[in-house]
C-alpha cells in the first residue's frame, strides 16, 4: 500500500483545492488526479444516468492505478454515487465530499446558515437528510447556482469573470429577518473555494465561507498508514481527462499544481 497511489476524482478542476490540502498532510503519496470534464457539469445531469457513468468510470480508474484510496472531491458526485460506488468495489476505501452542514450547524451564532451548490447537490435527498439530522433548529438557505462551477473553472484558468455575474449567483446565500443575519455560507462544490477571495469582496457582509477541503483530506489521512521519515515519490504525480488532452490554459493550470498531464 505504501507505493499505491491516492486518487481525487472530480467532474473538472475543483477537486484541485482538496488535492492541495491532501498534499501538505501526505507529502510520501504519490497523487492520481482525474476530472471527468466530458461530463462536466453534473448539475444537468439525471440522477441514474450519473450514478451510472461514475461506477463505471471507476471501474476502469480501479483497475488502470490501483489506488491505496479514492478521494471523491466533488459533493454532487458523491451524494449522488458513493453508496453505489462502495457497493461496486467493496475492496477500496472511498473518502466522500457532502456539504459541510454540520460544523456549520455547530458555528452558527445567528441561526442563519446557507449552502451554495450545484442545482444538483441541492435537489439531492442526501443533502436535506444532512439538513434534518443536524441543523433542523436553523434556518438553512439552499442555493442552487446553476452557472458559478463554469464561473470557477474560468476564473481559475486566469479567464475573465464578472463581478456582476458573480454577485447575482451569490446574492441568494445572503439573508436578513427579523434581525438575524446569514453568518455562514458552505461552500458546497470544490470549485467554489477557488473565487473565496472574489467572494469575500463581493458579499453585502462578512460571513465564514465554510471550505470542507481540510476536512476531507484530514479524513483520508486517518485511514492510510503513517511514515514520517518517507519523502515524495521520485514519479510525477498525473492528471487525466476523461475528454482527452485539455486545452493550453488547463494544462498550464496542473503543471502549476505540479501535475503531469497524461
Amino acid at each position: 500500500m505504501d507505493d499505491q497511489p491516492v486518487l481525487v476524482f472530480d467532474s473538472g478542476i475543483g477537486g484541485l483545492t482538496v488535492l492541495r490540502e491532501a498534499r501538505v498532510l501526505m507529502p510520501e503519496r504519490r497523487f492520481v488526479y482525474v476530472a471527468d470534464d466530458a461530463g462536466f457539469p453534473y448539475g444537468g445531469w439525471a440522477e441514474d444516468a450519473l450514478r451510472d457513468r461514475i461506477v463505471d468510470l471507476f471501474d476502469g480508474l480501479l483497475r488502470d492505478h490501483d489506488p491505496a484510496l479514492c478521494i471523491v472531491a466533488c459533493n454532487t458526485a458523491f451524494t449522488v454515487a458513493g453508496a453505489a460506488l462502495r457497493a461496486a468495489y467493496p475492496g477500496m476505501t472511498f473518502v466522500g465530499t457532502v456539504p459541510a452542514i454540520k460544523p456549520a450547524a455547530e458555528r452558527t451564532r445567528s441561526g442563519r446558515v446557507s449552502v451554495l451548490a450545484t442545482p444538483g447537490t441541492v435537489r439531492r435527498d442526501y443533502t436535506r437528510d444532512l439538513i434534518q439530522s443536524y441543523a433542523s433548529q436553523c434556518h438553512v438557505t439552499l442555493v442552487g447556482s446553476p452557472r458559478l462551477a463554469r464561473m470557477a473553472e474560468a476564473y481559475v484558468r486566469g479567464l475573465p469573470v464578472s463581478d456582476e455575474a458573480v454577485a447575482a449567483e451569490i446574492g441568494p446565500c445572503f439573508v436578513e429577518e427579523d434581525g438575524a443575519r446569514t453568518d455562514i455560507v458552505v461552500l458546497a462544490c470544490t470549485h467554489y473555494p477557488f473565487m473565496a477571495n472574489v467572494f469575500r469582496r463581493l458579499a453585502p457582509w462578512p460571513v465564514d465561507w465554510l471550505d470542507p477541503a481540510e476536512a476531507i483530506a484530514r479524513r483520508a489521512r486517518s485511514l492510510l498508514p503513517r511514515r514520517a521519515d518517507a519523502l515524495h515519490p521520485e514519479e510525477d504525480d498525473l492528471a487525466l481527462f476523461t475528454g482527452g488532452r485539455p486545452d493550453f490554459a488547463t494544462r498550464r493550470l496542473m503543471n502549476s499544481f505540479g501535475l503531469k498531464v497524461g
